[in-house]
Parts: C-alpha cells; sequence; structure tokens
C-alpha cells in the first residue's frame, strides 16, 4: 500500500463465483489453497483497524477499517478497503481497492485508487508478483517493474523496493483473520499493518468509487 494525495479505497460489482475453474491458470498446491483461503470470504465484509505502529501512519490510527469482498470470479478477487474518514463525503473514504489475480505464473496483487467521482488517481494499479509459493496462508508480492516506473514518475522514490504482504484464514476457520500489510527491502523500519476479524461478517458498506 502507498500513501496517495488522496487516501484511496474499495468498490463493488456484481458478484460472481469465486473457486477456482478448471480453465483458470493453475498454481503451486501453496497458491492454490491460498486462492480458495481468499476466495471462500466473496460477499462478506469485516470490520478491522491498524495492528502497526510506524509513527509515518498515525493518522490511520483509531480509525474504523472495513475491508468487503466485493467482487469475485474465476480469476479474481477484488476487496474493497474502506476507511472511516470525517473530511470525506459521507464520512468513508471509499477511495482504495485490492485486487488478487491467478496469472500463469503466480498471484498478482494490484491496487486501484479511484477519486470520489470515479475517476482514476495518478498513483494507481501498481503492485507486484509473487516470486515463491508461499504458504497456503501468506504471500508476499514484490513491487514490480511498472510499479516502479510509476513510483519514479510520481516521485515516490521511498516506495521503489515496496513488499505487500496478504495473510488469510478460511471463511469457516475458527478466529479466522484477514491482514495486510506493506514492508520495504530499504527500510527495515517500514511497517503498515491493518488486521481484520474474518471470523464476524458485517454488513456490506456501499460500493468503492469507482466501483458501483
Amino acid at each position: 500500500m502507498i500513501m496517495t494525495r488522496t487516501l484511496a479505497l474499495p468498490l463493488l460489482l456484481p458478484l460472481a463465483a469465486c473457486a477456482s475453474a478448471p480453465d483458470a491458470p493453475a498454481l503451486p498446491q501453496s497458491q492454490e489453497r491460498f486462492w480458495q483461503a481468499l476466495s471462500s470470504h466473496c460477499g462478506n465484509a469485516y470490520e478491522g483497524s491498524l495492528a502497526s505502529s510506524d509513527e509515518r501512519d498515525a493518522d490511520w490510527a483509531g480509525k474504523q477499517m472495513i475491508a468487503h469482498w466485493a467482487d469475485c470470479s474465476d480469476t479474481r478477487v477484488a476487496v474493497a478497503f474502506h476507511v472511516a474518514d470525517a473530511q470525506a463525503p459521507g464520512g468513508w473514504n471509499r477511495s482504495r481497492t485490492w485486487v488478487v489475480t491467478r496469472t500463469s505464473d503466480g498471484l498478482r496483487l494490484k491496487h486501484d485508487h479511484r477519486h470520489e467521482d470515479g475517476s482514476v488517481d495518478a498513483v494507481t494499479q501498481y503492485g507486484g508478483d509473487t516470486l515463491s509459493a508461499g504458504t497456503a496462508r501468506v504471500q508476499d508480492f514484490p513491487v514490480d517493474a511498472f510499479s516502479i516506473a510509476l513510483f519514479e514518475r510520481e516521485g515516490l522514490e521511498a516506495s521503489l523496493t515496496n513488499v505487500w504482504r496478504v495473510e488469510v484464514d478460511r471463511a469457516n476457520d475458527s478466529g479466522a483473520r484477514f491482514a495486510y500489510q506493506l514492508t520495504r527491502r530499504n527500510d527495515p523500519t517500514r511497517l503498515f499493518r491493518v488486521e481484520f476479524d474474518a471470523s464476524d461478517p458485517v454488513a456490506a458498506p456501499p460500493a468503492a468509487w469507482g466501483w458501483e
């Protein structure tokens, strides 16, 4: 994740089937199990909060957060990330969505950032691809070449070594959790992490900006 000029977030489209289909790209066993765990939450929404204590994220502390599995298909799961914000329309910033896709080489994480009118942010579609099989619960996504070029163009040099992590338990697991975090290879002090109680669904929020 990256702090853009507009604190971005989620989305919502017609909900489709979440299980992988026979024609979906094959994955290593650990990634297939991760995909099934991620997909098991399709349609659900969960409350969460900031779990890290980096001073650079002080503005996020104490804010209500919701992760909503708003759009699922055989090859894509989009999780809208809503953050309570008194300055945003309706008291919520709905500009940021995490999109995980099955590819022929593994899994890909991208960040879809929108403004309230649905237009794309200058910093959007950044992320990375898995470089290892990971585990059934945890997958890491090192920054890709497209994102590095984007960050350089936008003067975001601090983000050139970003590594994003997604952690997820199956929806029916006792005490299921979902987490998203950001670290940087060139800065061992950098940690942004949000965690959600994925065992207790809440009411789905409105659609993310641009995903109506």
